[in-house]
């Protein structure tokens, strides 16, 4: 049954309409997430900065299964984990340990997408980690880094490391760990998401099936970004994916949006 989209009200009032236009963005992110069943119960996190000098980003209630998030209940937290806006609920504290690292060093990023699926964790469990396979993977490929498991991200001295080895790149494989996409917006870093996974999904099936790979040649890896400028018909994911990814969610539960 198709919900009816709930009216912007009190919530909405509390902050400016640039921040509840990310909020509602980052609830419609983990709403997918669950859709497309990345999630691991309460597990991963996903983080957007909220627009100011502030320093100040959004993060999941730690508790709170993805698939009911709104964007209101998001906590607002500073740089060092701190609860600008009052919050019943806590924040996962290796989900703060890895987003503030990336949102500190990063400030071309807006958001930062953490996944821990089984296609992701067991490519990520690969000595050779991404092998170029797939059409999907090229992009990944041309612009992937990788971060050796440290154990859970509990410690701030892991942060330089992480910060070091992710460098530019707007994909890291998080080895033994997961997948990790950086994006300048929350629709930026959902489908940049949506082909790691796809990636890794299909090296794993490909990998199964036991018979002999054909590798996808250098020469077409270093022109991926190219080639993206061209099927993309120069739109951004804000244009071209996410609007029919909000009316998915819409059809299906527009709580998101409370």
């Amino acid at each position: 049954m198709i919900k009816s989209r709930p009216q912007q009200g009190e919530a909405a009032s509390r902050c400016s309409p640039e921040e509840w236009a990310i909020r509602v963005d980052l609830a419609a992110a983990y709403r997918l997430v669950a859709h497309f069943r990345w999630d691991d119960l309460v597990f991963t996190h996903i983080t957007a900065r909220v627009p100011g000098p502030e320093h100040h980003f959004l993060i999941n209630p730690y508790g709170m299964l993805f698939d009911e998030i709104t964007a209101s209940s998001l906590v607002k937290i500073d740089i060092q984990g701190n609860k600008v806006v009052d919050s019943p609920w806590a924040i996962n504290p290796a989900g703060f340990t890895i987003h503030s690292a990336i949102h500190a060093a990063r400030h071309d990023v807006q958001c930062v997408l953490h996944t821990h699926t089984l296609n992701g964790v067991a490519v990520s469990a690969q000595k050779n980690g991404v092998l170029p396979l797939s059409q999907q993977s090229i992009f990944v490929l041309h612009n992937l880094a990788y971060h050796d498991y440290e154990g859970v991200a509990l410690r701030d001295d892991e942060k330089p490391r992480l910060v070091a080895d992710l460098g530019k790149k707007n994909y890291l494989m998080l080895r033994n760990h997961g997948l990790l996409t950086c994006g300048r917006s929350v629709a930026e870093a959902f489908q940049l998401m949506y082909t790691f996974e796809a990636t890794c999904a299909i090296q794993v099936r490909a990998q199964a099936g036991g018979g002999e790979l054909i590798p996808v040649q250098q020469a077409i890896i270093d022109t991926a970004m190219e080639q993206a400028r061209g099927v993309s018909l120069g739109l951004t994911p804000d244009q071209l994916i996410w609007p029919g990814l909000l009316r998915r969610l819409d059809r299906i539960d527009a709580s998101y949006r409370e």
